[in-house]
This record gives structure tokens, C-alpha cells and sequence, in this order.
């Protein structure tokens, strides 16, 4: 053989071992690098393929920095103590949650998941709010018809201010500066201004409210009146109730929560419905089941997730798909009498105050049965995340 046809076929099998990046034809993909000419129809890998895969790892990654995933059991804190608790509130910024809890306020550090004090001198207190950029917070004292002004640094009381008949619910209204008070009983709304502690407004509101949510951006505020089955819209600049919502088919509502950007408002109703309402307007625009015995209610702006927190042990969570379409996504085993709840927007975590309770006695012929006892030192929080595990 001659040289040149020797130096030829050298330079064609040189050529079958170099190193290929191509696209496929017919709906192929990119060929991995270091195969010899010959491999490459063996080798290429599908586009649609590709696409896919990629695809999902950014769903997934999404997911991740969205903190979405199935809530599953976290940890629980224990609390301890006598006596009933109602409403809890979360100050995400100072990672504080702050548990009513019969004549205290007990308050618990998010980062080392524990009690790290208390709000002495609040009987029958309700609920709890915070103006965080005053380091106050306001304590609804339903059994002596006052709400406490707190020092959050120190957590002493500097002053109370008289409301209507058992002060219930609250909202701050950082936009203004002012606190809604709702007395249950009393039927009407106490405005307090958060920085001198004086009222500056009673409303009256034609019902008996639940929980309330405020919308800075649209200068309202919206309350839940159980026993009229519907939401009353406060003007905040007005002071006075603007509108009446009907929830029906929802009824007696308890617990709710704004998604301000969408306009809609969340209303967690006894007739085991999440109403959700358009705030423009006022209509019932979706429905989804929750569980019985619902009180507490949260929606979480990065997530768009509605929390309904129910006493027979389970707290259901939709998605608001659209903001015309509402979606269970998943119904969340918690335990019984676990019906409040508060959401930490920061980790996406929920908190579920509840206890352990005696059993009832029977009876006597022709009385109501009486209410359960709770069992000391049983109190406690549970908590639940997205996708995470247990914490030992």
C-alpha cells in the first residue's frame, strides 16, 4: 500500500475516534461528548426527553423555594399550664408566637421552639396582636372587658384601655396605625389608637363578630359575624361599616383570612365550607369541604395555600388555583380540639395549639352533658411544615 492511501485511512479512523456535539435529526438531542462517529446513532439521546427532565427539576426547585410539598408532622412544643387557650398569633419578624392561654399569655420562641415567657394579668384573654414597629402588644381580656397595652421588650403591661361586652378577636392595622377590638358580646367594634392607647372610634356592626383580617391596600377591614352568617366591610378611614357580604351556602363563620393581590377574602364556615369571596364584589366565587368544628383560618401569600383548622383533628388546605378556582390539595391528620391555628409566612409552618382532656361524666337524666376537662400540663403545639420529616 502507499503512503498516502496508508496516512488516508489513519486520518479517517482519527476522525471516528474525535469528539462529537450534535444535534440529531428527526427529534434527536445533543450527543454525549467523547463518542466515535459510529456510536452516535446509538448514543443520541431524545429532545423530548431532555425537555422533560429539565423540566421537572425546575418544578421541583420551584416547589422547594416556594415551600410547597405535602404538610406532614414537624414537632410539637409543650406548653404545660391549666386552663383553655384560644387564639394564637405569630410575629414572624421577631420569630415570636404568642398563645392565649386562660389569664397569660405565653410566648414562644420559633427558633428554639420553647416557651420564653409570659403576659401575666389578662383574664379570659382571647386573642393577641402586635404593632411591631411601636414593640406593643394588645391582649383581649374577655372577662373584664379591656384590652392590655404590652411592652413586647420587657412583656409588662403599661396600661388598659376599656372595650364592649368580652373582647374577642383583634387585627392591627398597620397603615394607620389602629387596633380593631371585636366584642363578641357587645356586638361592635373598639378602634384604639395603637401609639397613645386611647379609642377613637366604637362601631357598631349588627351582630356578633368572630375573627376579623385587614387589607391595607384597599383601606378595609373584614369581620365574620357568626350569628348573621356574613362579612361586614369597616372602612378604616370612615369608621363605619360599608358593606354586608352573605357567605351562603356557607353559615356560621369563625375563622378568616385576605389574599389582598387577588382581592379575595377566605371565611372558614361551621357547615363544614371554606367559602372564598371576591373583596370587589362581595360575592361567593368558590367552596370547598373542610372538617367539623372549624375556628382558625390562614392563607399564605408565597404558597397561595387557605389553612382551615378544624376540632375533630384535621385541618384542610386548598389551593387557590385561580381566583376563581378554590382546590383541596391535602387534609392534613392533626388531633382532636386542635381548632386554631396561626401560619409563620416566613418557613411556611403552621402552629395547632391543643391538649389532653378528661373524660366526661355522665349526665343526669334530662341535663346537658357539660364540657371536658382539660387534663394539667398537657398543653401543647403542634407543628406542621411542607415536606418536611419528623423532628426527633
Amino acid at each position: 500500500m502507499s503512503k498516502c492511501g496508508e496516512a488516508g485511512k489513519q486520518k479517517h479512523r482519527a476522525a471516528e475516534r474525535s469528539i462529537h456535539l450534535s444535534i440529531g435529526q428527526g427529534g434527536g438531542g445533543p450527543v454525549a461528548t467523547g463518542v466515535t462517529g459510529r456510536q452516535v446513532q446509538r448514543r443520541v439521546v431524545p429532545m423530548k426527553s431532555i425537555i422533560c427532565w429539565v423540566a421537572a427539576l425546575v418544578l421541583c426547585f420551584a416547589s422547594a423555594v416556594r415551600g410547597e410539598g405535602e404538610y406532614k408532622f414537624v414537632t410539637e412544643i409543650p406548653i404545660g399550664g391549666e386552663g383553655g387557650w384560644d387564639i394564637l398569633t405569630i410575629d414572624s419578624a421577631a420569630r415570636r408566637l404568642y398563645l392565649s392561654h386562660a389569664t397569660k399569655v405565653v410566648v414562644v420562641d420559633l427558633e428554639k421552639n420553647s416557651v420564653a415567657g409570659e403576659i401575666a394579668d389578662t383574664p379570659g384573654v382571647h386573642g393577641f396582636a402586635v404593632a411591631p414597629e411601636l414593640q406593643r402588644g394588645f391582649s383581649t381580656n374577655g372577662k373584664e372587658a379591656k384590652v392590655s397595652v404590652v411592652d413586647l421588650k420587657t412583656l409588662s403591661t403599661i396600661s388598659k384601655v376599656e372595650t364592649g361586652e368580652n373582647p374577642d378577636a383583634l387585627v392591627y392595622e398597620p397603615r394607620r396605625g389602629e387596633v380593631y377590638v371585636f366584642n363578641h358580646t357587645g356586638k361592635s367594634a373598639t378602634v384604639i389608637d395603637a401609639k397613645t392607647a386611647k379609642v377613637v372610634s366604637t362601631i357598631p356592626l349588627g351582630g356578633s363578630p368572630e375573627f376579623a383580617a385587614a387589607d391595607g391596600k384597599a383601606g378595609r377591614v373584614y369581620c365574620n359575624l357568626e350569628d348573621k352568617s356574613e362579612v361586614v366591610v369597616i372602612d378604616t378611614g370612615k369608621h363605619e361599616v360599608v358593606a354586608r357580604w352573605p357567605l351562603a351556602p356557607g353559615e356560621e363563620p369563625t375563622g378568616i383570612a385576605c389574599d389582598a393581590t387577588h382581592h379575595r377574602v377566605f371565611v372558614a364556615c361551621h357547615n363544614k365550607l371554606l367559602a372564598m369571596l371576591d373583596t370587589e364584589t362581595g360575592k361567593v366565587v368558590g367552596t370547598v369541604p373542610i372538617g367539623a368544628g372549624v375556628d382558625g383560618c390562614a392563607f399564605d401569600d408565597a404558597t397561595q395555600l387557605a389553612f382551615a383548622s378544624c376540632g375533630e383533628g384535621t385541618t384542610t388546605i386548598a389551593k387557590e388555583e385561580t381566583p376563581q378556582k378554590l382546590a383541596v390539595v391535602q387534609t392534613l391528620k392533626t388531633e382532636p380540639r386542635a381548632r386554631t391555628m396561626a401560619l409563620d409566612p416566613q418557613t411556611h409552618r403552621i402552629y395547632l395549639p391543643t391538649a389532653q382532656f378528661q373524660p366526661l361524666p355522665s349526665p343526669s337524666p334530662g341535663a346537658s352533658p357539660g364540657r371536658p376537662t382539660i387534663v394539667p400540663n398537657t398543653l401543647k403545639l403542634l407543628v406542621y411544615g411542607p415536606g418536611e420529616s419528623a423532628k426527633p
